[in-house]
This record gives C-alpha cells, structure tokens and sequence, in this order.
C-alpha cells in the first residue's frame, strides 16, 4: 500500500454511503459516467471483454460497464466504497468482482489478463501516478486497451477545479482536489509511454456552468480529459 494516501482513501470511505445520492458530491461523476462509457465504446465495444476498473470506488462506472455486456472486476483500496459497490450491484443484479487491491498488488498476480482496463478520475488522487500507469500496463493484454482520465494542471483547471467546483458552486466539498496532484496531458502521455503504452487520443471533458453540462471536446483539454492508450501486440 506504499502508493495509497490513507487521508484520500478515508476521505471517501466517509462518503461511501453518498456514492449513489444523485444530490450528493458524487454528482458530477453521475453526470459525466455516460460521456466516459460512450467515449469508451465508441473506441472498444466492451461486451464480452474482460474489463478492470481500478479505483472503481463505489461502483458508478463499473455497473455502467457492466450492463453495456462487459466482465468486469472493479478494484479500490477504500473498503467501505468497495462494501458498497457490492450491495449495489447485488440490488442492481448486476454480475461484478469487487476486490479490495492496489492496482500495483493487483498487477503481480494478473499480468496481461484485460483486454481493457480503465482508471478514471483517480491518478489525482495517489502519490505516483507513473506507478499506477506501469502496473495497467502489466494487467492489460497485448493489443488491449487502456482508458485514463484526469484533471490538467494550469490556471484555468485552479479556477475552475477548486475555486468554482469546491468554493463557489459548492458542487464537491472543500479540499477535494489538490492543485500539486493535477497532471498535465504531456506529462501523462510520457508516462504512458514509459511503461510501454501507445497514445492514441486526448479527448476533453468541458462543464458548462451556466446549462450545468459536461460534452466532449476535441480541442478543450485544459480542465478534466479523457486519454485512450493501448499495448502493443
């Protein structure tokens, strides 16, 4: 557990009985979860692929997955999200292996077993985010496929991450983000591609404040983006 904030991981086991509260802090991932599946799909249809979530918290976008046809296995370190992402998925009758790991754990005892693996909304949040991104590319097969997503590091993801999500709309709690964590696209592809994974695509994910939406975007990655990566065969 060397690469885990236990004051991050606290953090949202205090929360995990909100993770499925539409009105609760989990909101925007509520919000943005058919922009992220339909982005993954759109690349890899994932009926019948078996699928890792790492960092899947409460379950939001494992379920998602899930019902879209795919195996998946959803992995965290927080126990009481992890409990309930389960019950969830037992109410939801929805067939998915939670299991309680670090991604680097994970990885020791299930190389090249995915054929796509996603981490999302989560590399903000651990101490070495190039630790995570070699241990997906371990867990991904050959010719698999990799989905990440983060927060960019610049003035305007301040602005708009912490002054106006956590301060002025209030849409998630005070101290959610820091600001030092953001990772820039640049920085995120040359880790990437230090572990041995291709970059193929970044793709924006753009709030609007004022018809309180989020939409993909080809040319606006400076707040939240996606990034497709797969292993070469």
């Amino acid at each position: 557990m060397t690469n885990a904030d236990q004051s991050e991981i606290a953090k949202f086991d205090a929360s995990a009985d909100r993770w499925w509260d539409l009105n609760s802090e989990f909101k925007p991932l509520h919000d943005i979860n058919p922009l992220r599946c339909n982005y993954i799909e759109a690349i890899q249809p994932v009926a019948e692929l078996k699928l890792l979530d790492v960092g899947c918290g409460g379950g939001i976008l494992s379920e998602a997955l899930a019902l879209r046809g795919a195996k998946v296995t959803g992995i965290d370190l927080a126990e009481q999200a992890l409990e309930v992402a389960k019950l969830h998925a037992l109410e939801s009758q929805v067939d998915i292996n939670y299991v309680k790991s670090s991604v680097e754990d994970f990885a020791e005892q299930n190389s090249n077993q995915f054929d796509v693996v996603t981490c999302l909304e989560m590399l903000e949040h651990v101490p070495e985010p190039e630790s995570v991104i070699a241990a997906l590319a371990h867990l991904v097969k050959p010719g698999g496929q990799v989905f990440l997503s983060t927060i960019n590091r610049n003035p305007k993801s301040y602005g708009m991450m912490i002054v106006g999500a956590e301060y002025m709309l209030k849409m998630v709690p005070k101290g959610t983000h820091n600001y030092q964590k953001f990772i820039r696209p640049s920085e995120l592809a040359a880790m990437a591609r230090a572990a041995g994974l291709q970059v193929n695509d970044v793709t924006g994910m753009v709030y609007n404040p004022l018809l309180k939406n989020y939409k993909l975007s080809d040319n606006d990655v400076d707040v939240n983006y996606l990034m497709h990566l797969t292993k070469p065969a």
